[in-house]
């Protein structure tokens, strides 16, 4: 007898020492996968042609009574150049009621339009030309996914922007495009997204529907609509993520450390011989100094880049979008790594100074305290990065 009471008092010590994450992870990854059919291993659902969905848990905690939670669902698959992250807030009386709300959010939102993309259901079509370059995309958009929204018809949201959508798409084989409205009397969110990266110009199209749609005086009230894209060609560009992440790491270190014309010319054939592709190559070299820029200084900026081509007065200034530049999220993804280490003040200022955008930044501040008026780079707003490229035959990826 005194075996088995030894035994069962391990047992209730083991389980007050279970994390609440784990357990609520463990629930939300059951009912996912009991509503999709796919096969659970090793902590992740798999499911067919290729997608695997893993589940962090980013919050959890209990209020009078409630059980508030933030889920994070990752979906991966091999034609995906980043994972696609989608964090869903849930909550409910009891641990499983909280899993089972963001199951069903994030079955209802993400998932719904993968699941189109899989089996072809309803493609409607995009056709991208940019930069001399055509591609023809399928688009599959669920239902808008609502929270606290009463007496009003669904609207489909993706229409406020789909004349927009095309400025934004480029080479890879999938894109997706998140918006995300909410409403709380005066307090406002608007966030559109594609492929995770935020998109400041495209937010500007929902402000009226906001302000004159979604009535929240009394209650929070939210809209969320996802929408996914598939090149209907296979990827064909000649590098991938971890060709670029690399590169960008070794020039960050090489960049901090020029003192000389003669070191930046050394580093920029250095980092030809590590890319292999000079186009790439001038891409990590010019954008470096402007994304270091960007986030050190604090302006604000755009959604788009500006290709100049010619010399002199003919020539002229290309608009695209960064989210077409295969390379740019990237390099800012490496460069808010570097910063995260807390760098020396004196290496980043030795990348910001050769950037563009660092120059005119100090010029505008420079005549505004010649006019007797102060300006803060905050109150900056510029609407993209300007670069030009030397090399013939460059293209865009």
């Amino acid at each position: 007898m005194g075996l088995f009471k030894k035994k069962n008092n391990q047992k209730n010590e083991a389980a007050a020492q279970a994390d609440p994450k784990d357990e609520v992870k463990s629930l939300i990854l059951e009912g996912l996968n009991t509503k999709l059919g796919g096969t659970l291993y090793d902590d992740c659902i798999i499911m067919p042609k290729g997608f695997t969905i893993d589940v962090q848990i980013g919050r959890l905690e209990e209020s009078e009574g409630i059980q508030i939670l933030q889920a994070i669902f990752i979906i991966k698959h091999d034609d995906f150049d980043e994972p696609l992250i989608e964090p869903v807030d849930a909550q409910g009386k009891e641990l499983k009621e909280a899993a089972d709300m963001s199951v069903e959010i994030f079955h209802g939102g993400v998932w719904h339009p993968l699941d189109q993309s899989m089996t072809k259901k309803n493609p409607q079509h995009v056709s991208v030309d940019f930069l001399n370059q055509h591609y023809d995309f399928d688009m599959y958009c669920q239902s808008v996914v609502r929270i606290g929204v009463k007496d009003k018809q669904p609207t489909m949201l993706v229409n406020y922007i789909r004349s927009e959508i095309p400025k934004y798409l480029g080479s890879k084989k999938y894109y997706w495009l998140r918006i995300y409205l909410a409403k709380y009397k005066e307090k406002q969110i608007i966030e559109v997204r594609i492929n995770g990266s935020v998109c400041v110009q495209l937010a500007e199209y929902f402000k009226e529907y906001l302000e004159k749609e979604m009535d929240a005086e009394e209650t929070f009230v939210s809209e969320k609509q996802y929408a996914i894209f598939v090149q209907r060609e296979d990827d064909k560009c000649p590098y991938n993520k971890e060709t670029i992440m690399s590169a960008v790491k070794e020039t960050i270190s090489m960049m901090e450390n020029i003192t000389s014309r003669e070191e930046y010319i050394a580093m920029s054939e250095k980092l030809e011989e590590l890319t292999g592709d000079k186009n790439l190559a001038a891409e990590i070299r010019v954008f470096i100094p402007e994304i270091f820029a960007k986030l050190t200084l604090g302006y604000r900026e755009g959604d788009s880049l500006f290709l100049l081509e010619g010399e002199g007065d003919e020539q002229q200034s290309i608009e695209f979008k960064k989210t077409q530049l295969r390379s740019y999220f990237y390099l800012q993804q490496a460069v808010l790594e570097y910063l995260s280490t807390r760098p020396e003040q004196e290496k980043v200022s030795r990348i910001v100074t050769n950037s563009v955008a660092f120059r005119e930044l100090r010029r505008a501040i420079e005549t505004g305290k010649e006019n007797g008026r102060e300006i803060k780079p905050g109150d900056l707003y510029v609407p993209g990065t300007s670069y030009k490229i030397g090399h013939e035959g460059y293209r865009v990826w």
